[in-house]
């Protein structure tokens, strides 16, 4: 077949499939996700005001410094291992709406930063969103409700004492450790019957059926550097002066680390305590002047209704 044939086929070929690809792309034009459509419409305005909490509904979670572990003892004397964050400077930096993007979502910063330690792009996202620059971002999905205006803030009063939250951050990186630091493994005998293996995890496959190591199979390697997800943390105090927030318990991460803050998933907190979508301080109010707010222990003493 001569060049001229073939360009003549493949001509005929392209004409034939142009009217199916037009007739395909007239049909998908009215999608809601279609940028005809996102230049009609208008955009949304959030109005930030209190509202009530409907059992369905979901906030926006907080981003937290680790500030280290320490002890306290409540007004009946028991001891309580309390890890302290501190919510430097949280403030809405995106909103994310079911017209543009798909679906609802906040987008939290936190903490301050030079433009010079900042990429262009980044920079860029802060001057357009017009915000500060800041240091840590994350994304928190809500429901349609709880939607705040950018450069909203949220401070430690957004959570209540006395409630439970889920804790996310990075673990402590320990390196390379054997099966038994790693996974917990008992180890070979410590005296008779072995010989420089001591600490060895064993045998890892069978004989020739399979022959083969299964994939997932727990053997030395590195340690921490994960992320993980402390559930249930119980918030012991809150001191809306300097925004910290007193947890009882470990939480994931080491000092000066980020940690995500989030209403607890299976533990859920009453709506009717929670300030929704978040908490709004008054004309009058002056942050400096106010004083930690403690959980409720009850009347009863504990160590007396054990006796």
């Amino acid at each position: 077949m001569s060049a001229a044939s073939r360009g003549l086929i493949s001509g005929l070929r392209f004409l034939s499939i142009v009217p199916r690809t037009s007739t395909i792309s007239a049909s998908y034009q009215f999608r809601g996700f279609g940028s005809e459509s996102l230049i009609d419409e208008e955009p949304r305005i959030i109005v930030p005001r209190p509202s009530v909490m409907s059992p369905n509904s979901k906030r926006t979670g907080a981003i937290a410094v680790k500030c280290g572990m320490s002890a306290l003892w409540d007004k009946w004397g028991a001891r309580v291992p309390i890890t302290v964050l501190w919510l430097d400077d949280n403030i809405v930096s995106q909103v994310k709406t079911f017209e543009k993007e798909g679906f609802y979502a906040l987008q939290i910063g936190c903490g301050q930063k030079k433009d010079k330690h900042l990429t262009k792009p980044e920079v860029g996202h802060f001057r357009a969103q017009g915000v500060p620059l800041k240091r840590k971002l994350r994304e928190f999905p809500v429901t349609e409700d709880a939607l705040l205006p950018v450069g909203a803030e949220i401070g430690v009063r957004h959570f209540v004492p006395g409630q439970y939250v889920d804790v996310t951050g990075i673990t402590r990186g320990k390196g390379f450790q054997g099966g038994m630091k790693r996974w917990g493994f008992k180890g070979m005998p410590a005296s008779h019957g072995a010989s420089l293996s001591h600490r060895s995890i064993g045998s890892t496959g069978q004989r020739d059926a399979p022959g083969k190591v299964f994939k997932g199979k727990k053997m030395p390697g590195r340690m921490g550097g994960v992320q993980r997800t402390v559930k249930n943390v119980w918030v012991y105090k809150i001191d809306p002066a300097r925004n910290l927030m007193w947890v009882r318990g470990q939480v994931p991460g080491a000092e000066g680390n980020f940690v995500f803050i989030k209403d607890a998933h299976y533990k859920k907190p009453d709506p009717s305590l929670l300030p929704f979508p978040t908490y709004f301080p008054t004309e009058d109010e002056d942050p400096t002047a106010l004083e930690p707010i403690v959980a409720d222990l009850g009347d009863e003493d504990p160590f007396m209704v054990a006796d």
